[in-house]
């Protein structure tokens, strides 16, 4: 098997979901011999991406690094992806938004069915994905001489570890397009640990009432947990938390050790973003709401009472 991992840089370092991404390629790998070719685009946020590509190099299993140092928009990225991946039986990208932009694009070039959102590998030509907003998974089987997927992250456990030799970087150019340039990319800093790979999150809902509440209740409660704050879908649309915060199909999709609900029902696309977390914690005053349906710690109550006494009590 030849796997070729498309991974990106941000603030000049590697994603955190890179090493869960090559926890998922080197299941497609095999054997230990089989090394795997990494693509790196970087450049973005005023960084050259070569401290990315040095990172890069040094993860197990890498044979060689592709660095592109340039921002992967789809018009540039994918050609150049579509160009190597016929090398290849198998490319792999973390389905972040880069991911969800680049490879589809890339695989109808190649002619190939892309796999989205992949959540476990179980041979080099089956996967398992989910669908119905995650109410039930498929296990897929492809034939296409090149299989191109991206993985959910929060599905594989990260990669450990360092190669003691670090493998070769390689720099590439990608073609000018004149379909799309980029201009710049506006980050949201924080200091809260990053949703998608906090270690808890505590996630608030339409139920918390306006955005004073939202942000006076939870954020307490966060800095005790050293949590990552999440939203409904329903608390996005309403203004009580920006775009980036949304958990759920349309949102982000996390799988904390920890996962506090407090005031959101439970819809759909929300538990199809944060079922897979390991503890669920529910507050809510509405006992039948759905999200108890798949926490393992409920409390049916006024969560305006509630959360005051659990600031207190940690």
């Amino acid at each position: 098997m030849s796997v070729l991992l498309m991974l990106e840089s941000e603030a000049g370092k590697l994603r955190k979901s890179a090493r869960a991404a090559l926890a998922a390629a080197r299941r497609l790998a095999g054997k230990a011999e089989h090394k795997i070719d990494v693509l790196l685009f970087s450049g973005s946020g005023g960084h050259d991406g070569q401290q990315a590509a040095e990172e890069a190099s040094r993860l197990p299993g890498v044979g060689k690094v592709l660095h592109a140092p340039t921002h992967p928009l789809a018009e540039q990225a994918a050609p150049f992806l579509a160009q190597h991946a016929r090398n290849y039986t198998h490319v792999v990208a973390p389905a972040s938004a880069t991911g969800k932009d680049v490879l589809p694009r890339a695989a109808g070039l190649v002619d190939v069915q892309p796999i989205t959102d992949v959540v476990e590998v179980i041979d080099e030509a089956t996967f398992v994905r989910p669908i119905y907003a995650g109410n039930a998974l498929a296990t897929v089987r492809s034939s296409d001489p090149v299989k191109m997927l991206t993985v959910r992250p929060s599905s594989f456990e990260a990669a450990e570890g360092e190669s003691e030799t670090p493998a070769p970087v390689e720099t590439v150019q990608l073609s000018e397009t004149s379909q799309a340039r980029f201009i710049k990319r506006d980050l949201a800093s924080s200091e809260r640990p990053d949703l998608e790979s906090a270690r808890v999150v505590i996630s608030g809902g339409k139920g918390l009432k306006d955005t004073d509440h939202f942000h006076k209740l939870l954020e307490p409660v966060a800095d005790k947990l050293g949590a990552a704050i999440g939203a409904s879908r329903a608390a996005v649309d309403a203004g009580f938390a920006p775009n980036e915060m949304q958990v759920g199909q349309t949102g982000k999709i996390v799988a904390p050790e920890l996962y506090v609900a407090v005031g959101l029902s439970g819809a759909i696309q929300h538990l199809a973003g944060m079922k897979d977390s390991r503890v669920i914690v529910a507050i809510n005053l509405d006992p039948e709401a759905p999200i108890f349906r798949v926490a393992d710690y409920g409390i049916v109550g006024d969560l305006f009472e509630i959360l005051p006494q659990l600031q207190e009590k940690l």
